[in-house]
């Protein structure tokens, strides 16, 4: 059996920060990968995916930061792939692609070590990380079951473009950010479209010529940690887009383009979809955590003064709003409705892990800023790991550095 001192699970951007850190400790590590290098950035994004952040956000440690593109513009998910392939080779990181682990379990021979189970054969570790990822498993609510069987029925994640649809009008369910795009991009392509919107937060592409992203590092908020924010306190994702250049994601603007905006999904019964009457009520809720950004932003400039920002806008960011009504009730096959794409978040899957006191009944990880209670198991880039920007791109080096010394300190 193969004995590795420490193993990484996961070639997408966390395995690849922590390989960066552990070659520089020398620390002895294996990285698998179930497929390709970042295989999610390859399978599970749709065909014309921007990244949502700009390209000067695109960086991990010991290496330069993404100059494919100008700073302030957005890179195709291909050229993300590019990068951390370009990564991954720069820092010679020991990945073994098509190689899945399907079991990890405690060594009955050796308690102190891990055995890692793989179709190529077994592996054996003193150290373990789990860097698979913030994006598992497609969360699907039960409902969708009783849809009458010739509705075609995908997750978000298995979207790639409106050609794979078949004919008749599509139902997205969910209005963060994979709802939203995919929402604009099935308009574009002239197919009838119902968004069934639910909470989110809005925020300005840009303003005061500056990125939101950039204006929530300069804020303090990507820096917030997991004990500051607890989950009951935690707000949606802000719904951004890097398409067509990057633009604010509106929903009362993608209803102006043609998009049929719906209150939230309530139930399914005999074909007919039911909606709350709670549309306007939602998309107002996202109109003032816009005004609410915009307003914290502009404290911030007259408190701190001296950023190299612009002047404030002379006119108000959000224009008077129109009230949005929406029908309640659609029929599938009264409305035509030849497709649902459940754009409903995810859950994990850490099923293959053998060792159920490591998660809580959830089925999330039970840690310490990635530090399993069991001795040598460890996650890596899942979002609040440790701060807001734990699973984000450029913020997962930061936890990479705090387990790679964690386990180079265990080792010694």
């Amino acid at each position: 059996m193969e004995s590795i001192e420490t193993v990484v699970i996961g070639a997408g951007q966390a395995g690849l920060a922590l390989s960066w850190h552990l070659g520089q400790r020398r620390c002895e590590h294996l990285v698998l990968e179930r497929a390709r290098i970042a295989e999610r950035w390859h399978s599970q994004r749709w065909d014309s995916l921007y990244f949502q952040f700009p390209n000067w956000s695109i960086e991990l440690p010991g290496y330069p930061p993404y100059a494919g593109g100008p700073p302030d513009a957005f890179a195709h998910r291909s050229e993300v792939c590019g990068f951390l392939d370009s990564y991954a080779e720069a820092i010679r990181a020991p990945v073994r692609c098509n190689t899945e682990v399907t079991a990890l379990r405690r060594d009955d021979a050796l308690p102190a070590r891990f055995r890692l189970v793989t179709p190529q054969g077994e592996l054996r570790a003193r150290s373990v990380v789990v860097a698979t990822g913030p994006y598992q498993r497609g969360r699907l609510p039960l409902v969708q079951r009783v849809l009458p069987p010739e509705v075609m029925q995908i997750h978000s994640s298995d979207y790639r473009n409106p050609h794979q649809l078949p004919e008749g009008a599509v139902l997205v369910i969910g209005s963060r950010a994979s709802g939203c795009q995919i929402a604009d991009e099935l308009i574009e392509a002239g197919r009838r479209t119902y968004l069934s919107v639910g909470r989110h937060q809005r925020v300005p592409r840009r303003y005061r010529g500056r990125d939101a992203l950039w204006w929530r590092r300069e804020l303090g908020l990507l820096d917030q940690t997991a004990l500051e924010v607890p989950p009951e306190r935690r707000l949606p994702a802000p719904v951004v887009t890097g398409a067509h250049g990057g633009y604010d994601v509106d929903l009362r603007q993608s209803a102006a383009r043609g998009v049929s905006l719906l209150g939230h999904l309530r139930d399914i019964s005999d074909g007919r979809l039911h909606f709350g009457d709670d549309l306007e009520a939602i998309l107002h809720d996202g109109d003032q955590s816009f005004e609410a950004f915009v307003a914290r932003i502009d404290a911030h400039v007259a408190r701190t003064g001296g950023l190299d920002v612009e002047p404030a806008p002379e006119k108000p960011c959000v224009p008077a709003r129109t009230m949005a009504r929406s029908p309640m009730l659609l029929d599938v096959r009264g409305d035509r409705i030849g497709s649902v794409i459940w754009a409903t978040g995810y859950s994990f899957d850490f099923s293959w892990i053998e060792e159920a006191e490591v998660f809580d009944s959830a089925g999330a990880p039970i840690h310490s800023r990635g530090i399993a209670e069991v001795p040598g198991l460890y996650f890596l880039g899942l979002p609040w790991l440790h701060k807001r920007k734990s699973s984000f791109l450029f913020g997962v080096g930061e936890d990479a550095a705090h387990i790679a010394a964690a386990i180079s300190g265990e080792a010694s």
